[in-house]
């Protein structure tokens, strides 16, 4: 999975702006689009996400984890 594009997903469905989002999260508008290209991201700021899209990104997270065991499929590292 690729988190980045995963919390802009969620963003956009719970219609969101990204400045709404760069203001909560005290962020820049900049670097709200550098967590969008991110594969990975810090757990301790996962968290913070989580909370302010009020959305359970380490269950997406453990969903595919599930998935992949199912389909026989190695784990990434």
């Amino acid at each position: 999975m690729h988190i980045g594009k995963r919390i802009r997903e969620v963003l956009d469905e719970k219609g969101q702006s990204v400045t709404w989002f760069a203001q909560t999260l005290c962020y820049s508008r900049t670097n709200i689009y550098k967590i969008f290209q991110k594969e990975t991201i810090d757990s301790d700021i996962l968290m913070t996400i989580s909370d302010i899209l009020n959305h359970d990104f380490f269950k997406d997270y453990s969903e595919e984890l599930d998935l992949n065991e199912k389909n026989g499929k190695p784990k990434k590292k």
